[in-house]
């Protein structure tokens, strides 16, 4: 009720520990909003993960940098209390110089994460699987994973550094930007916009440290299964838009059938019944509450 019971801290510790016992890559799907992260936890999901992409485009936004660290932070926090998972979001590139990534990561703590990925993009940035992406310089880099690796005060509270190297200058200079990225403190490597396995695989190979991968729809990677993708070395996988596509696509096709029809009575049967709804966000303890604290009466004696 309220909030998850699982303090930030255990869920950070419960994800590193995750990170290196799983047999195959933990899968995270992106909450859009905090029942959905409800939904991702029930459907026995390793975590949840919170993308840039979709708070931009729930603020009705493209995802070119104009979220601010304040609603970055805001919102993943409510994602980040309703689910005993551990949740990680999108910090794009720290939200400005390294003094500002450092206070992100703080921000981040603060507000209940569990990690967070800063990318190697000039900022303002532009979504990951489009063209026009320019990265700053291995030192810029290095700089930004630097500040956030020093800012933390959970060791576990987990820096993935993100490269978006590939798409300009290929892969032979990911791999460097990702050794790079490893060597000022990352916890984890972040190559985005891979052309296939095998890619994955070499990233994997030249690094020590777990290789997340993006498995967005409409990208420029193939949407390779868990298997494949923990046979080519990645540790965690994303799926960040996924739930937040399909709930507009059936919003969408929703709308036109009451604009046509004049009611909604032909979609009650695809609807979430209010009674699932109830049982999701747990509506009887609240009711519990209510009668046994909120409006309890302590007997007094008579005199």
């Amino acid at each position: 009720m309220l909030h998850a019971r699982t303090s930030p801290a255990a869920k950070r510790a419960t994800l590193r520990e995750r990170l290196s016992t799983a047999e195959q890559p933990l899968r995270l799907p992106g909450a859009f909003n905090p029942l959905s992260a409800k939904l991702i936890e029930e459907a026995g999901f390793e975590g949840v993960y919170v993308s840039g992409a979709v708070l931009s485009a729930d603020l009705g936004l493209p995802d070119i940098g104009l979220t601010t660290q304040t609603e970055v932070a805001l919102r993943a926090g409510h994602v980040a209390r309703m689910t005993e998972l551990p949740t990680i979001v999108d910090a794009d590139t720290g939200f400005g110089e390294p003094m500002n990534v450092a206070r992100t990561v703080q921000v981040l703590e603060d507000n209940g994460l569990a990690g967070c990925h800063i990318e190697d993009q000039v900022n303002p940035k532009r979504c990951g699987h489009l063209a026009g992406k320019e990265t700053v310089d291995t030192a810029t880099a290095v700089k930004r994973i630097r500040a956030a690796v020093d800012a933390r005060r959970d060791g576990n509270f987990l820096i993935i550094a993100r490269t978006d190297v590939r798409a300009a200058e290929g892969l032979a200079s990911t791999v460097a930007r990702a050794r790079a990225l490893v060597d000022a403190g990352a916890d984890m490597v972040f190559p985005e916009a891979m052309a296939d396995l095998t890619e994955f695989e070499a990233v994997a190979r030249s690094v020590d440290v777990p290789v997340l991968a993006n498995m967005t729809e409409f990208g420029r990677s193939a949407l390779f299964t868990v298997r494949q993708l923990g046979e080519a070395g990645v540790r965690l996988v994303i799926y960040p838009v996924t739930l937040l596509r399909l709930a507009m696509g059936v919003a969408e096709r929703a709308l036109g059938v009451l604009a046509v029809q004049g009611t909604q009575a032909d979609l009650v049967p695809e609807m979430q019944t209010r009674a699932r709804l109830y049982d999701l966000v747990d509506y009887v303890a609240y009711n519990a509450f209510d009668d046994q604290i909120f409006t309890y009466r302590p007997d007094t004696p008579e005199g």
